[in-house]
């Protein structure tokens, strides 16, 4: 019996990387999963990139596993309804929705400060990467409330309030994401559902292969070029990482908050496609390999967010005993 056998999984943004990688590992845990993204055969990535949702569910049924994959621009509302409208038509239950959608869209490629980025596709980059999350959990939310039980999962970047990126729009998305898992969860927690939010390490993607000049067969070359490279993880590891949230009995405990794909991997035990335990968490980062600007840009990020942590807390844990002592002496005058 798989860990996840009977159980039902949307992932949004399937096609390729992360979002690949987690579909793959809830079929191999024995889940049916529901693949959808744009692009299909004859009808290509907008990215110019040749992944379809189809190979995916192929990918998983070759290994044993049940996948139907299902077109789905997710910024269309519509589309997304009819997709949950036939999840649970086909299925009568859905379990996990995973939200990868646009996780490495080309649009938020271009590094400067925000004084300087083009701002031309702003609006098309929080549709794609951040409004489209929320129109995918507003419909998989009305299933799972309905049934009281479920899971929700934001896949974002870096297991830290603000990354490294040097794009204020690409900022805006991962920021996004990780609060939405906190939004969800308060939300969703008086009717039993959970909401989280989890980052790969340096995850090899197809684009990040294809960068390296090396293929899944023949990746650790690609440390060749930058030493880092050798503590990177295959899709497949954050897909792991996932399913075991997802098999999880006590996953309401950990709703609304951020992980990691190599935390949950010290705490479950498993381990990458090639038996190996890649932990970014642990690794001394070779900071020569990257260009000294953004290592100050880094280090300034995250000076302030200690600061800005420190201080966002205690001004919380105010408000909490004010509130609380509120609501106490209300709930005793009623």
């Amino acid at each position: 019996m798989k860990p996840l056998e009977g159980h039902v999984a949307v992932v949004a943004g399937a096609t390729r990387g992360a979002g690949r990688g987690i579909a793959r590992a809830l079929g191999e845990a024995g889940a049916v999963v529901y693949c959808t993204g744009r692009s299909v055969p004859g009808q290509p990535s907008p990215y110019g990139r040749p992944e379809t949702i189809d190979e995916t569910a192929a990918l998983i049924a070759a290994a044993g596993g049940t996948a139907i994959p299902v077109r789905v621009d997710h910024t269309v509302e519509s589309e997304v309804e009819g997709l949950f409208a036939r999840v649970q038509s086909e299925r009568g239950r859905l379990d996990v929705l995973v939200n990868s959608i646009a996780g490495e869209d080309p649009m938020m490629s271009e590094w400067g400060s925000f004084w300087e980025v083009g701002l031309g596709k702003g609006e098309a980059i929080l549709r794609q990467a951040t409004l489209s999350h929320v129109i995918t959990a507003k419909y998989a939310a009305r299933l799972m409330v309905a049934a009281r039980r479920g899971l929700i999962v934001e896949v974002t970047e870096n297991d830290i309030l603000m990354g490294g990126s040097g794009n204020v729009l690409a900022q805006i998305v991962k920021l996004a994401h990780k609060a939405l898992a906190a939004i969800f969860a308060t939300e969703l927690r008086p009717h039993g559902v959970a909401a989280v939010a989890i980052t790969p390490g340096f995850l090899r993607s197809e684009s990040m292969l294809e960068h390296f000049g090396v293929t899944e067969a023949n990746w650790r070359d690609g440390g060749e070029k930058d030493s880092n490279f050798l503590e990177s993880e295959s899709p497949l590891f954050v897909g792991r990482a996932v399913a075991a949230l997802a098999g999880d009995t006590n996953v309401m405990k950990r709703s609304g908050h951020l992980f990691s794909s190599w935390e949950l991997a010290r705490e479950f035990g498993f381990t990458d496609a090639d038996g190996r335990r890649p932990d970014w968490g642990m690794k001394e980062v070779d900071f020569s390999e990257l260009p000294p600007s953004l290592c100050a840009l880094i280090l300034e990020g995250l000076r302030f967010q200690s600061e800005w942590l420190r201080i966002h807390s205690a001004r919380t844990e105010r408000y909490l005993e004010r509130w609380s002592k509120d609501l106490a002496a209300q709930a005793a005058r009623s």
